[in-house]
């Protein structure tokens, strides 16, 4: 493992800083699923890794998934599942299929272990990604596969401040894509989709998960689909305990069940990277060891205030800054049922998410 983890730090040094990011990360894609037969091959000789975990009525392999922004247009989940990851969250996915922002839109900063992007939920739009999904069921990935999240999104074009028009977006993807989900999660925190967090407000996000929960269950008939929302880290810790306190109702009245925390964050604070550096990249969330304090404060503000998953039904998945086996220990101190990874299975490598799993059964 040491040769590995030093051959990816000197490719990632070497070859991928002088790639653009967005080109390396559909290079570094592409070859997860070229290699992925070979990893599952060795990965069945060395056994399973992790301890199962129960939550949401679903048997995770293990704590660690991957967060939604990887892989957009599900392309690679199988692949991703044989790195190690015992879930992966697909999208985001949108009712519209759409571009995104214009590029260049993601950004390294290597000096914070972050990165900046604003990618503007570019995806293939809920119809093409449903197709895939179908295609997919139809092959039968086997019981080794990792469990499926679906992450979905508001398109660009809605105005935020029409809740209808929103409602009927989100039960675009919602209707299309939950038949083929493990857990579905509504993505109200993305800050490079123009109203978006205005979403988060109580008053709009509770009809919204309402809506979405009604469309689910129409659409996938007596098997019920978990539900989540994704939350921001720059949310102030009042609208934290409100956001807790509507996931409580939602708990009881059979809405929802649980809280993905947290999102990227648009703050600059604390950046070692120099902040004129940082000023020229432009608008964006950014991602990875900047968020771990933070992230790991509202995950202990939400399991402080919904109380233990044994009392309130709610799951907690901790994501933002976990890098290392002691930050994730933290995050599931903190309360987090399961956690994910992204930004750092970028800067880590491919052989991160099993250090991660080997180190907290270890």
């Amino acid at each position: 493992m040491g040769f590995s983890v030093t051959l990816y730090d000197h490719l990632f040094t070497h070859v991928a800083t002088r790639i653009d990011p967005e080109r390396a990360h559909h290079l570094g894609f592409r070859a997860v699923r070229l290699g992925a037969p070979a990893l599952r091959a060795a990965h069945a000789m060395l056994g399973t890794t992790g301890s199962p975990v129960e939550a949401m009525g679903i048997r995770f392999p293990h704590v660690l998934g991957l967060a939604a922004g990887f892989d957009k247009n599900a392309v690679g989940i199988d692949a991703l599942g044989s790195l190690g990851f015992g879930h992966v969250e697909i999208g985001t996915v949108t009712g519209l299929a759409q571009p995104g922002n214009p590029q260049p839109r993601l950004f390294r900063l290597p000096a914070d272990g972050a990165v900046l992007n604003r990618m503007g939920f570019n995806n293939d739009g809920a119809h093409a990604v449903a197709e895939r999904l179908r295609r997919r069921a139809a092959r039968a990935p086997g019981a080794d596969a990792p469990v499926l999240g679906v992450n979905i999104g508001k398109s660009k074009v809605v105005p935020d401040d029409d809740q209808a028009a929103v409602e009927a977006d989100y039960e675009t993807s919602a209707r299309l894509l939950s038949p083929y989900a493990d857990y579905l999660v509504v993505n109200v925190s993305s800050p490079n989709t123009p109203g978006l967090r205005n979403l988060q407000a109580v008053e709009k996000l509770q009809p919204l998960l309402e809506h979405v929960r009604r469309v689910a269950d129409a659409a996938t008939g007596d098997r019920r689909v978990p539900l989540l929302v994704k939350i921001a880290p720059d949310l102030a810790d009042e609208d934290v305990d409100a956001v807790a306190d509507m996931a409580l109702a939602g708990r009881r009245d059979d809405v929802l069940d649980g809280v993905i925390a947290t999102n990227t964050t648009i703050s600059r604070a604390g950046l070692s990277t120099p902040a004129e550096d940082v000023e020229a990249l432009g608008a964006g969330g950014v991602s990875g060891r900047p968020l771990t304090a933070r992230s790991c404060e509202v995950v202990r503000r939400l399991r402080e205030r919904i109380g233990d998953r044994g009392t309130s039904g709610l799951t907690l998945i901790g994501v933002g800054g976990i890098t290392t086996v002691d930050d994730a220990r933290e995050r599931l101190d903190a309360g987090a049922d399961l956690l994910q990874g992204y930004t750092s299975f970028v800067y880590e490598g491919p052989g991160w998410p099993r250090r991660i799993v080997r180190g907290l059964e270890d």
